[in-house]
């Protein structure tokens, strides 16, 4: 664990600001990235409460959560973050496009033995490390959200991902306090290759008019002991990542089982997307 000091973390959204509060409660330097400063400020804020709650309490005492404070810096200049980082963690939205971009740029910006993770849910790492020079230093750490809470990361490694990069990762995640499952590079991993076509097929039994939502959520909590409903469980993802990662499976897969439900669709495409937007299956007000 000697050579991770310093990790950089490029999105300072619900996972980038969870990923950058362990990290930095687990003794890392970090420095959180983003386009604009009202997003670090919001991080920020989040981060200080999160983090308050748990002081509150009990379960963290409160010096660590003032040590941890001094540890996050934040920038809007990624060039400037990212030279000295050992670690570099990519939590940006679910965007093929968007998330190569990144990766080119990282590569070219990042120390030459840095290690270039990514969040993501369901995107190809062996793609993502093909647009750089350096694909056995890159790797897929998905966190579950909400980061702070959840106990497992989800190591993916691709064809080219070396064992000495897996075996740091590893570490590091445990240094975090989670518990690392190692998955292979296919479409959606283990995690959603599992979880989304029980949410599809949920969505489904809802078109189909074959229990309420309500119903449907009931059944899944006390007849299987889920701690929350599929269509809850949706809502607080965001029915537009579980749309895409739907997507993601279908198009890796081409099998009809991976199919998006209509009614998924619909909903992506009025914008009632979860909690997010205050309105999904459920209602959730402003």
């Amino acid at each position: 664990m000697s050579e991770i000091k310093k990790i950089a973390i490029i999105g300072a959204g619900t996972m980038g600001n969870g990923i950058a509060h362990i990290a930095a409660q687990a003794g890392f330097d970090v420095t959180l990235v983003d386009v604009k400063q009202e997003f670090l400020d919001r991080a920020r804020s989040t981060i200080e409460k999160n983090m308050a709650r748990q002081v509150e309490k009990r379960s963290v005492p409160e010096y660590r959560m003032t040590d941890a404070l001094k540890r996050i810096t934040y920038a809007t200049d990624e060039s400037k973050a990212i030279p000295d980082a050992d670690l570099v963690v990519e939590a940006v939205n679910e965007d093929p496009a968007l998330k190569f971009e990144i990766f080119k740029r990282l590569d070219q910006t990042a120390k030459k033995d840095a290690i270039l993770a990514s969040n993501t849910s369901s995107i190809s790492i062996t793609e993502m490390a093909a647009v750089t020079k350096r694909a056995d230093k890159v790797i897929g750490m998905h966190f579950m959200n909400p980061v702070p809470m959840m106990q497992l990361v989800e190591i993916i490694c691709g064809p080219q991902t070396s064992d000495q990069t897996y075996k740091t990762v590893e570490a590091l995640s445990r240094k975090m306090g989670k518990t690392p499952a190692k998955s292979k590079d296919s479409p959606g991993f283990i995690s959603n290759r599992i979880l989304m076509p029980m949410i599809n097929e949920a969505v489904h039994c809802l078109q189909e008019g074959v229990g309420t939502k309500e119903a449907i959520d009931t059944v899944m909590k006390l007849g299987m002991s889920h701690p929350m409903g599929p269509l809850t469980l949706a809502d607080l993802i965001g029915l537009d990542v579980c749309l895409s990662i739907m997507k993601v499976l279908y198009s890796g897969f081409k099998d009809e089982k991976y199919r998006p439900c209509p009614l998924l669709e619909k909903m992506v495409a009025e914008g009632h997307l979860g909690r997010k937007t205050g309105k999904g299956f459920y209602g959730y007000g402003k």
